[in-house]
């Protein structure tokens, strides 16, 4: 194996100032949409960045479920890792890595806890068995053998037998409210089209060609 002489000619397209919508919300709207039309595999998928306390960077994939003006909205474990890192420091950073496309979008900004009333609806939406496991799996902690995981969710599975399963209270979602947007779009020779959205204070966005 040889990663050094693994290389892919970028091609497929460019991007020009020109091509930029002002809003970047509305920028990625597009994206995300032709990422979902060409039927790429979780287009909603994202890596998440976070810092903890002490100053340990982490990142993880998780499944955006929800975005307008006001962020990105992404559900968890409030006790998980990356919940921790977050109540110390809510500076966050997302990338959404659209490769067949030869495309992505990074995003920086701030996570927060969304109210209880938007977590429950999305929980109870979830597939029964979704909602069970957040109730069977403490998200982060160690355990010995995968059969205490699968013995908790039985358990929990009887215990919510009949009836709706009802939303823990150390679960629900965050909103990413960006402060800046780059999207990336790959091209020859490595030199690569990116432009920067940076919030303004009066809420505008400044758009910034970048070196690749």
């Amino acid at each position: 194996m040889n990663l050094e002489d693994m290389r892919r000619t970028y091609a497929r397209r460019e991007l020009e100032l020109t091509d930029l919508q002002a809003d970047p919300f509305v920028q990625f709207d597009g994206w995300m949409r032709e990422a979902i039309a060409t039927e790429l595999l979780e287009p909603n998928a994202m890596a998440l960045a976070t810092v903890s306390a002490v100053g340990t960077p982490s990142v993880r994939v998780v499944l955006l479920k929800g975005f307008d003006t006001r962020g990105f909205v992404f559900y968890t474990n409030y006790e998980s890792s990356k919940a921790r890192d977050i109540a110390a420091n809510p500076a966050v950073a997302l990338l959404f890595p659209w490769l067949p496309l030869e495309r992505q979008v990074s995003v920086t900004g701030r996570a927060e806890k969304i109210s209880a009333a938007e977590s429950l609806k999305y929980f109870l939406s979830r597939p029964r068995d979704s909602q069970i496991g957040a109730w069977a799996s403490r998200q982060s902690e160690v355990i010995t053998t995968r059969s205490l995981l699968e013995t908790k969710f039985a358990e929990m599975k009887a215990k919510f037998l009949s009836g709706e399963v009802p939303l823990p209270d150390y679960w629900g979602g965050y909103r990413v409210t960006p402060a800046s947007f780059e999207f990336w779009q790959g091209r020859p020779s490595r030199l690569h089209d990116r432009f920067r959205y940076v919030r303004q204070p009066d809420d505008q966005w400044a758009i910034s060609r970048l070196m690749p």
